[in-house]
C-alpha cells in the first residue's frame, strides 16, 4: 500500500540538522561530515527509522548513515529518530539521514568512505524473475557494496521471504562474501542484540519466522 503524500515532510527534512539534502556532494567525504573517525554503519532502506533510531541512540560511538528514497517515509524516520534521542536527552549527531536511490548507492559512497557494516532489513523481495536484479542483495548490488565496505566488513541481512533468503545465499557466494552466521528463526536463535523493525514485529505476529545472516567481505 502506498503511503499518502505528506506536504510537511520535505520542508521538515530540509530544516533538520541531520538530514543531508544532497548526499552525492559528500562522496568520499563522509568521515569529514561526521567530524570524527568512528566506525560508520549504513542502513539501506531505513523505512520509518525505528531500527536506526534504537541503534544510533544506544551506540554513540558509531556513526550511522540511513538511506531511503521517499520523503514521506523519511519524514517519519526523522521524527522517530528525534524521539529516541529525546528520551535519552541526547541529539542525533551520529546519524545522517538522506534520500537516495539504493541501486545507485555508488553515486554517494566511494572506497574512501570505508563503511564498517551494512544493514539490509526486510527489503522488497521482487519475486518476479524480470525484477530480481532490483533486489538489494542481488549480486550486482553486493559488488557495489564491496567498493566501499572495508576488508572483513559485515552485511547484516534480515527478511521474512524464504525465496529471497535462499537466493541471496547464492548472491553472497557469487559476490565473494563469506557467511559468518545464519539462522532461519532469528527470534529463537542464539543471536544477541537484535533490534526489531516494524515489519519484523508485524510478520512475527503473523507467525512468519525471520531469516537472518551476517556476511563478511573476504
Amino acid at each position: 500500500m502506498r503511503m499518502r503524500k505528506k506536504p510537511w515532510a520535505r520542508p521538515e527534512l530540509e530544516a533538520s540538522d541531520f538530514f543531508v539534502i544532497n548526499p552525492k556532494e559528500y562522496k568520499g567525504k563522509w568521515r569529514s561530515l561526521f567530524g570524527n573517525d568512528k566506525p560508520i554503519y549504513l542502513e539501506l532502506g531505513c523505512g520509518k527509522g525505528t531500527f536506526i533510531a534504537v541503534h544510533g541512540s544506544k551506540n554513540p560511538g558509531v556513526n550511522y548513515i540511513a538511506v531511503d528514497i521517499k520523503d514521506e517515509v523519511l519524514g517519519l524516520a526523522k521524527r522517530n529518530i528525534e524521539k529516541a534521542y529525546e528520551d535519552k536527552e541526547q541529539s542525533p549527531k551520529n546519524i545522517k539521514l538522506m534520500a537516495q536511490e539504493i541501486g545507485l548507492i555508488n553515486e554517494m559512497l566511494s572506497e574512501d568512505d570505508i563503511i564498517d557494516r551494512i544493514y539490509i532489513n526486510f527489503c522488497n523481495p521482487w519475486p518476479k524473475k524480470k525484477h530480481k536484479k532490483r533486489r538489494l542483495t542481488h549480486t550486482r548490488q553486493l559488488e557495489q557494496y564491496r567498493m566501499f565496505l572495508k576488508p572483513h566488513g559485515e552485511i547484516y541481512f534480515k527478511t521474512d521471504d524464504d525465496e529471497l533468503f535462499e537466493e541471496s545465499l547464492e548472491y553472497f557466494e557469487e559476490a565473494k562474501f563469506k557467511i559468518r552466521y545464519i539462522t532461519y528463526d532469528l527470534h529463537n536463535s542464539d543471536f544477541i542484540g537484535n533490534v526489531e523493525t516494524e515489519h519484523e514485529k508485524m510478520f512475527t505476529e503473523q507467525g512468519i519466522k525471520t531469516k537472518f545472516l551476517i556476511a563478511i567481505k573476504e
